[in-house]
């Protein structure tokens, strides 16, 4: 009998027990106005310690209680006290770092926008660098272009009355006549032909004819005379183009060929062609046109 009343003790001690540390717990947490000044002590000291949101660091329970730190029979209620603050702290933690990852994608949109725009405006100026650099260019060889016209309008200027011969044709005539036959126009139409619409030349035709004194120069005259009218009628060159003059029965030149000077037996006329540089300056100047003009 006494083993089962101690027995009874026993298990009514241990049922007890964990209310008597309930209530020991709660009433930690719950203390008195007379232990608020330790803690403010505490709070105070520990204010300098401030979190990432800005707040005092959360302090640990120091009390201990009947079971020490951890109750195995703590109440929900108890647990829940215990774990909103560290609960809060965390949703105001979850919350600045959104805040912060917005800014921080707000910070590199405008950044990468900047970078765009530099880009563009570096686009513009290479563009318009390269736009001067070509009208440079162009400028260049317009220039160009004006100083080598000038440097050939100046050397034909230096030679506009210095004549060359282009080409030479001989009219032979039979003697006692001064009328063309049908060689000599022929002849006459292969020189004269190329000279339509050209300008910068000059025909010279010199007579020349056998015999003595004035009746030579006359029939010499009278040949040269024969030329220039089918020049002038059939390919119409202007009569100041042409200089005629009747030599008679002066000697000829000599030639390479032969050293001696020769008179004239029998009547022929000599044509010369002779050009000067304006007509090369009119070549020169439609050419330059022609690779100036725009494609």
């Amino acid at each position: 009998m006494k083993n089962r009343g101690f027995v009874a003790l026993l298990v009514a001690l241990v049922l007890t027990l964990p209310a008597l540390a309930q209530q020991s717990g709660s009433t930690s947490t719950d203390q008195p106005a007379m232990q608020a000044a330790p803690a403010d002590q505490s709070t105070s000291s520990s204010a300098s310690t401030v979190g990432a949101s800005g707040k005092p660091a959360l302090q640990p329970d120091t009390h201990e209680g009947f079971w020490g730190k951890l109750n195995p029979f703590a109440r929900k209620k108890y647990v829940q006290r215990q774990t909103d603050p560290i609960r809060g702290r965390v949703n105001e933690l979850d919350e600045l770092t959104a805040s912060n990852s917005k800014m921080i994608k707000d910070v590199d949109a405008r950044a990468q926008q900047g970078i765009q725009l530099a880009s563009a405006k570096a686009g513009e100026a290479d563009q318009h660098a390269i736009d001067a650099g070509n009208k440079a260019q162009m400028a260049q060889q317009t220039a160009t272009q004006a100083s080598t016209r000038l440097t050939t309008v100046e050397q034909v200027v230096g030679n506009i009355d210095q004549y060359k011969a282009a080409t030479q044709t001989e009219i032979r005539f039979r003697p006692g006549q001064t009328a063309l036959s049908q060689n000599a126009k022929t002849a006459l139409d292969d020189m004269a032909t190329p000279l339509k619409n050209q300008r910068g030349y000059i025909i010279e035709v010199q007579g020349f004819s056998s015999g003595h004194g004035q009746a030579a120069i006359q029939t010499s005259q009278k040949m040269a005379d024969s030329v220039v009218r089918y020049l002038v009628l059939n390919h119409e060159i202007p009569v100041y183009r042409i200089y005629v003059v009747g030599m008679g029965n002066a000697p000829v030149e000599a030639t390479a060929q032969d050293k001696t000077t020769k008179h004239v037996s029998g009547g022929r006329v000599e044509i010369s062609l002779l050009k000067n540089s304006e007509e090369q300056l009119a070549t020169t100047a439609m050419s330059q046109d022609q690779q100036a003009a725009p494609k």
